[in-house]
């Protein structure tokens, strides 16, 4: 965002803390499987990756919860066959023309107060799928495709 600073230096060696970058990808399919049978039941996530291993669709990310799990793809070109096989397993929700933000830092999950500022920019800002804690080192959010841009400036507004 400011063209005439010196750039960036990608190394091996971390320095300082904080965010160091923001990236968005677009093009991205979020499905959602609803089931009441996912509570206590051993299995049900297997059933439904094996659908996606079955497709050979990769999926990016990932959250689940007591009763549903969230996955996104880049790659719908198999979605069809996909969601009418995963009826099998639970109710199917797709939501498309969205895109990932991921911020990337140094042990950003060990810092105190970098998840704030990020929600605090995002707080106006429809959320789809928050993954945080998978790796220290970086946070991805799903959002509409539409949002993008104003997220992204969002961001860059109270991270840099």
């Amino acid at each position: 965002m400011k063209p005439q600073d010196e750039g960036t230096l990608i190394t091996d060696k971390p320095t300082g803390e904080g965010i160091k970058a923001i990236a968005a990808k677009d093009g991205i399919t979020a499905i959602k499987i609803k089931s009441g049978r996912m509570l206590l039941a051993y299995g049900f996530l297997t059933k439904v990756f094996q659908v996606f291993e079955h497709y050979e669709t990769p999926i990016d990310m990932i959250t689940t919860s007591e009763v549903a799990v969230s996955v996104t793809i880049d790659d719908a070109s198999r979605l069809k066959k996909i969601v009418d096989e995963l009826k099998n397993i639970g109710e199917v929700e797709v939501n498309k023309n969205m895109s990932i933000v991921c911020m990337v830092g140094h042990n950003i999950m060990n810092q105190k107060g970098y998840i704030n500022k990020v929600f605090e920019a995002l707080n106006y800002f429809p959320l789809r799928m928050i993954s945080y804690g998978g790796s220290r080192h970086n946070i991805s959010i799903l959002i509409p495709t539409e949002d993008k841009r104003a997220v992204l400036e969002a961001l860059h507004k109270s991270l840099f």
